[in-house]
């Protein structure tokens, strides 16, 4: 982290959008030799950035049953379970099988997106509204709630909107903290938790106690009021909140070459 006035400074070095920005300060959290279960779009465009810049040895995991991939920069996968993600694979299990990995404590992040989140991290990627009669209908989970219980750490990235971080999401597709405090140790889930809320204003993680969500630091330009005005809740803000340092020429150059069309990380209309 930075403080305000280098921030600034920094982020007139080069000229990136809120897409491109969420996706190497997602990169970021990532460590080397760490073993991750993304999925496809903007967690894997993550992941390979992390891997292509500070973390060689990250190994990626996906649902489809993939251990290590080298994804081709040029060819990325629509789906984790398409050919394309098994390039140059370690191993190739079934999908029970990578699910037991996690049972077991093998996994140290899940990595995963939706179209709501709430003020104790769960998320809603099922439907927006009344579930008899709901305004839009969405993926589901696929194995984002396995994720979720078992990963030892969970990230997410979103675009911070108003109407995605919610009070209380419309269904828990994924469960972060459930109702906050040790509610979800008391329904089972021991291990795990969201590590990591990564928006374009700033980077979030929770209360140990509350387990609600708190400002951990802002990225340059963005300001603790534009948090409060576009989050549905009451989020944390500490005394004292850092900047994180702006993304740099080669991470853009890098993540460029990875999305040349920016299939995943075209700019977002506000």
């Amino acid at each position: 982290m930075t403080d305000l006035k280098t921030a600034r400074n920094a982020a007139q070095v080069a000229e990136y959008n809120t897409a491109e920005l969420v996706a190497i300060m997602s990169a970021r959290v990532l460590e080397d030799g760490k073993i991750v279960f993304g999925g496809a779009g903007m967690p894997l465009i993550s992941c390979v950035l992390a891997q292509r810049t500070h973390a060689p040895r990250l190994t990626i995991l996906f649902e489809g049953g993939v251990i290590g991939p080298h994804i081709d920069p040029h060819k990325f996968p629509p789906s984790t379970n398409e050919q394309r993600a098994a390039r140059r694979g370690n191993m190739l299990l079934s999908i029970t099988d990578i699910l037991l990995l996690q049972q077991r404590g093998y996994v140290d992040y899940g990595f995963l997106g939706g179209a709501q989140i709430d003020q104790y991290g769960n998320l809603n990627s099922s439907f927006i509204g009344d579930p008899d009669n709901p305004k839009v209908r969405l993926p589901g989970t696929g194995g984002a709630n396995d994720i979720a219980s078992l990963a030892s750490k969970i990230l997410v990235a979103m675009h911070h909107e108003k109407k995605r971080f919610v009070e209380k999401v419309d269904f828990i597709t994924t469960p972060g903290y459930l109702r906050g405090g040790d509610s979800r140790e008391k329904a089972g889930l021991i291990v795990g938790g969201v590590y990591r809320v990564i928006t374009h204003l700033g980077l979030f993680g929770f209360d140990p106690k509350s387990r609600r969500m708190r400002l951990e630091a802002l990225h340059p330009g963005a300001t603790v009021e534009e948090v409060r005005d576009r989050t549905g809740f009451e989020v944390i803000v500490p005394d004292h909140v850092g900047y994180t340092e702006a993304p740099t020429q080669e991470e853009l150059r890098l993540l460029r070459e990875l999305d040349p069309r920016q299939q995943y990380t075209r700019a977002r209309e506000e």
